[in-house]
C-alpha cells in the first residue's frame, strides 16, 4: 500500500499551482516568490527553494 508521494516528488516543488501555494503558505510568502525563488536557483528542489526564501 501506499502512503504518501514518491520520496522524489516529497523534496521537490514543481509548476503546479497547488504546489506552489503550499509552498507560499508554508513560508509565509507569495506564489510570485516561490516561482522567483526556483528561477533564481534553478531548482526545484524543496530544501533549496525553501533556503532562498529564507534569505
Amino acid at each position: 500500500m501506499s502512503t504518501r508521494g514518491a520520496k522524489v516528488e516529497r523534496n521537490s516543488v514543481s509548476e503546479q499551482p497547488h504546489e506552489l501555494k503550499y509552498e507560499a503558505r508554508k513560508k509565509g510568502t507569495t506564489t510570485k516568490n516561490v516561482a522567483a525563488a526556483k528561477k533564481a536557483t534553478s531548482s526545484n528542489q524543496r530544501s533549496v527553494v525553501e533556503k532562498k526564501l529564507n534569505k
